[in-house]
């Protein structure tokens, strides 16, 4: 009988805290010293292209003030004049509800997710512009606290499936991002001119039947990359990551393709060429950069190619493979740091076969150039073979084992590169290796044993750098002549 009673007096008392905390959960406040606290106090978009929805952001909206706090209101304080959507809690503040809610009701120790986008007008300036608005959370006290949303929003033309049918010049400083992708008609030449960027959407990309003549200068280079212009990480821009567009592919109907101080990154395949005649010249690529490539960084089946001052690097696959056909390569700089697999090709592949059809290797010859990476041997083809007499490497780095029992007469002065030698190898030879980062600079380093290297040779060739600087008589293996006092 008492333990009954004991029992009954227990749940009544357990019954009395509950309901109290359930009264308690239930009571909202209206003073003034309860307030919000926020996960962040402003949020930013990045830059974005007016007229392109930006990523989500969110942040979070907490109660710790002891009590309930009911929101009489939240609103965009400019309304639609910014492009800001937000959804507070499932709610989306739009045009029909006067971009914004009442009587949200956030309990204590509970907490509200909000999400905001931006969909931007075009500005009609030049530059990008900074956009702001401030989301205002008006508490039944008549308190006023508020989230400040801003971005930078840059005017671009917007272009989708841009088909070339006749001789068209692109010139633009301003931004064009283009969906779907470019196609060039055989009969057709299209002209990029100096300082022209084009952003490429996902799957967009430029195949080439016609002619493709990319023509930027040392100051003002012609750009193909991708249209993420916000970041992945706070550190990490999209800019630097693989696979943003498709690249270019120059169909077996294209010849005296000419790409002149002209960046491609962050592309899928930079460069494709298909098996044409090699009696006519395929692609000139002077003084220019494929960098950052989810597959091959240059790949040329049965081409002929000249290429000159140019920086190949860091590709998922090769970064420069060539299969029959011909090739001329003078200051190059052949680097494979790609971060992401370590399964990732070579800095050079060269041969006669690809899908067991064979592609005889009319001519290849190499001067002045660098060829490394992290793997003990980046040079992938055969140095002692039918194709030999093919093939002329002259004044070359070259990560790739020494043969000493060869008296091959077509490699001439080669610099082999030792991999166990930490002070010369690698990643040694640049200024800059961060792979934390992804940022690179692949202009050469002061201990690299490719400076002052090089044999000068005719037609200007050695004359001036990618960067338009001016070598010395004793020209630096690679791209780039070394500087003392480089600008950072």
């Amino acid at each position: 009988m008492i333990k009954s009673q004991y029992c009954k007096i227990f749940l009544l008392w357990l019954l009395a805290v509950l309901l109290y905390a359930c009264a308690d959960d239930d009571t909202f406040t209206t003073s003034s010293h309860n307030l919000l606290s926020f996960s962040t106090d402003t949020v930013r978009l990045d830059t974005t292209f007016s007229r392109v929805p930006t990523t989500t952001k969110t942040f979070w909206v907490y109660n710790r003030s002891g009590d309930g706090i009911r929101c009489t209101n939240i609103r965009l304080q400019k309304g639609n004049q910014t492009g800001f959507r937000v959804n507070v809690d499932g709610i989306y503040l739009g045009a029909t509800q006067g971009y914004q809610v009442n009587d949200i009701d956030i309990r204590n120790k509970d907490s509200v997710r909000v999400f905001v986008e931006l969909t931007s007008s075009m500005t009609n300036k030049a530059e990008p512009v900074k956009l702001e608005d401030d989301l205002i959370f008006t508490l039944e006290s008549g308190v006023q606290q508020k989230v400040n949303l801003n971005a930078y929003s840059w005017d671009a033309d917007l272009v989708t499936n841009l088909r070339i049918s006749k001789d068209t010049t692109i010139s633009s400083t301003k931004p064009i991002v283009i969906y779907g992708g470019v196609v060039v008609d055989s009969s057709a030449v299209l002209t990029i001119g100096a300082g022209t960027t084009l952003y490429f959407h996902e799957n967009a990309g430029i195949d080439v039947y016609g002619k493709l003549l990319a023509k930027g200068t040392a100051d003002n280079n012609v750009v193909f990359r991708g249209d993420r212009i916000d970041h992945m990480f706070d550190y990490l821009p999209y800019d630097r990551v693989t696979g943003q567009w498709q690249g270019i592919h120059f169909h077996s109907s294209s010849y005296d393709n000419e790409l002149s101080y002209t960046d491609i990154h962050s592309t899928y395949h930079g460069i494709r060429c298909d098996s044409s005649d090699v009696s006519k010249l395929k692609l000139t690529l002077y003084n220019s950069i494929v960098h950052n490539c989810q597959g091959y960084g240059l790949l040329s089946t049965n081409c002929v190619i000249d290429i000159y001052n140019t920086q190949l690097t860091n590709t998922l696959n090769d970064c420069l493979c060539f299969i029959g056909g011909g090739a001329m390569l003078r200051h190059c700089t052949l680097a494979q740091f790609y971060p992401f697999d370590a399964n990732r090709g070579v800095a050079l592949r060269f041969g006669n076969y690809s899908n067991d059809i064979s592609y005889p290797l009319h001519q290849f010859e190499v001067y002045n150039t660098i060829v490394t990476g992290y793997a003990d041997d980046v040079v992938m083809g055969e140095f002692v073979d039918s194709v030999s007499a093919s093939y002329l490497f002259d004044h070359c780095l070259l990560r790739t084992p020494e043969d000493t029992t060869s008296t091959n007469p077509l490699l001439k002065d080669i610099i082999y590169e030792d991999p166990k030698d930490t002070i010369h190898g690698g990643d040694k030879n640049f200024r800059m290796i961060d792979i934390e980062n992804l940022k690179y600079d692949f202009c050469i380093d002061s201990l690299s044993l490719g400076r002052d290297a090089g044999i000068m040779l005719p037609h200007g060739y050695s004359e001036y750098d990618r960067l338009g600087i001016r070598r010395d008589e004793k020209p630096d293996f690679g791209c780039y002549e070394y500087v003392v006092n480089p600008l950072k």
